[in-house]
């Protein structure tokens, strides 16, 4: 049974779905801490996602000898800034209007550890344009989420109401939840996790 190094209930909830077998133990990682240092060497968003993964998995992966360990982030990009969740519900209205009628792109980053030594890794894109929405229905929007707006980056759940901010969406579905799964199962599959 694989260990996944991660508190996100989206990325639980697909490997539940997908019928993958799993515990669940998250270790904290500074994450501000990182992206800002990565940044600062002049690190790409999809070198970052990586990073942090890395990080995720590698402290897990010591408490949890001879198995395999899987870490992910995703990292939203605007106008070359990288968004994290919101923290309130202001700084939610602040992402969606900012992202409101422009294209941006979420890196999602996959890597599995086994004794604290990386086997995989995967970074996937995905490209996403908001439409014009009103200020009425971003209101509206905002109301009916609530306090979900802050658990994804961005602001939004495209499994949810946050699929009517878009007009185009092109890359994969799981890259957009925050866990390129495709890939991953591949990956399970040849060492003996998934029947192939």
């Amino acid at each position: 049974m694989i260990v996944l190094a991660s508190g996100s209930t989206a990325r639980r909830d697909l490997l539940r779905m997908a019928g993958i077998a799993f515990d669940a133990a998250a270790l904290p990682v500074d994450e501000e801490q990182v992206k800002h240092s990565m940044r600062l060497s002049g690190a790409s968003a999809a070198e970052t996602a990586l990073e942090l993964s890395d990080l995720k998995a590698c402290r897990v992966s010591d408490n949890h000898p001879g198995r395999l360990v899987v870490g992910a982030d995703q990292i939203l990009v605007v106008d070359g800034d990288w968004l994290d969740k919101p923290k309130d519900r202001a700084e939610a209205k602040e992402h969606l209007t900012r992202l409101r009628d422009k294209t941006h792109q979420l890196v999602s980053a996959v890597v599995v550890f086994r004794d604290g030594e990386r086997l995989w890794h995967n970074v996937s894109f995905a490209t996403m344009t908001m439409r014009p929405f009103s200020e009425q229905f971003l209101t509206e929007y905002m109301n009916k989420v609530g306090d979900g707006m802050m658990s994804s980056v961005g602001g939004y759940k495209l499994e949810g109401l946050g699929v009517q901010l878009f007009s185009e969406i092109e890359g994969d579905y799981f890259t957009i939840l925050g866990l390129p799964l495709l890939p991953l199962l591949d990956f399970l599959r040849n060492h003996g996790e998934v029947t192939p």
